[in-house]
């Protein structure tokens, strides 16, 4: 029998080397595409010998797309950025997966799975709207696609608990905007690379059929993002206050910040916070996709584990 091939774009990125890991274990030729196929080599350890395949390809470049797709049995879109301009979220978010499923389409590829975000359909931010066009544009060019909508992600080497950690050794507080009253349903990186994988491998006939279907991923709890920061400080042990800060000034801070090297924060970040990022009570989620979800308390010991620097396990907080 061939080896089944598997495409997936982003295939470098934090979500990216674990959806590559779970589709090498599954057996699965992967193609792992990014801008430049170096970038990927690190990811050719994670099968045997061939079995992971880096390559390049620009999206202004059809011809490099097409052939990135022809063949596979699987296309995973996985990019997503979280500041730019409001072309560059619609280039990203809407114009290269529209593009993609529609190779997809043509080359007649068993499953396109499109990653979008959690909320994005009640979103108020660039962001969200962007993700939102993107699933529908995608859905125009390949009807049968599988969208998963993951909550934030967290992991070994998150952008989000490790970020706000290391933000917290450097600073003597930590912004609590708007209060801190956004909640969000953390998911494990790797029950979300399962999440993937599952959609990709599910049979097209009865009741678990995912084609054409959309799944909320989120983990089994619900936080507001005050008792988020106060977990980040008890697993580290760093002392830091939590300040409320307005939205009002923190979209000023945003419009000042986001021009500086890395955009520490931006103000469509800060208008994504005015929306909870929280699986709807009636949306399919990890379990119709036969996954039972990760506890963060879990897995958030290990990666802290790094910024704790002896000591006591955990430190009184002041919220301000």
């Amino acid at each position: 029998m061939r080896q089944k091939i598997a495409t997936v774009f982003g295939a470098t990125g934090f979500l990216g080397r674990h959806v590559v890991r779970a589709f090498v274990d599954a057996g699965y030729s992967v193609r792992a595409v990014t801008r430049t196929a170096q970038k990927a080599y690190f990811l050719r350890p994670y099968g045997d010998v061939g079995q992971v395949v880096p390559v390049s390809a620009m999206m202004d470049d059809p011809n490099g797309v097409d052939a990135c797709v022809r063949g596979a049995d699987t296309v995973v879109y996985l990019p997503g950025v979280l500041h730019a301009s409001k072309d560059g979220f619609a280039r990203v978010h809407v114009e290269y997966p529209a593009q993609i499923a529609d190779a997809a389409a043509r080359f007649h590829v068993r499953r396109f799975i499109h990653i979008s975000a959690l909320a994005c359909e009640r979103g108020q931010s660039i962001y969200a709207q962007t993700k939102r066009a993107g699933e529908m544009a995608v859905q125009l060019a390949y009807p049968n696609a599988v969208i998963l909508r993951p909550s934030i992600l967290f992991g070994p080497e998150d952008g989000f608990f490790a970020r706000f950690a290391g933000m917290a050794r450097i600073a003597p507080a930590l912004p609590l905007i708007g209060g801190g009253l956004t909640r969000f349903q953390p998911v494990f990186v790797g029950d979300v690379a399962k999440a993937v994988l599952n959609a990709a491998t599910l049979s097209p006939h009865g009741h678990q059929n995912p084609e054409g279907r959309i799944y909320e991923l989120g983990g089994p709890s619900v936080y507001t993002f005050k008792e988020l920061m106060q977990k980040t400080l008890a697993q580290t042990g760093i002392k830091a206050c939590l300040v409320t800060l307005p939205y009002g000034l923190a979209s000023v801070m945003g419009r000042v910040m986001q021009v500086l090297p890395g955009a520490p924060l931006t103000a469509d970040q800060v208008k994504s916070l005015k929306t909870d990022n929280i699986v709807l009570a009636d949306a399919s989620g990890l379990d119709a996709l036969g996954i039972d979800a990760t506890a963060l308390e879990t897995v958030l010991p290990s990666i802290l584990a790094r910024f704790r620097d002896g000591g006591p396990a955990a430190h009184k907080t002041q919220a301000v």
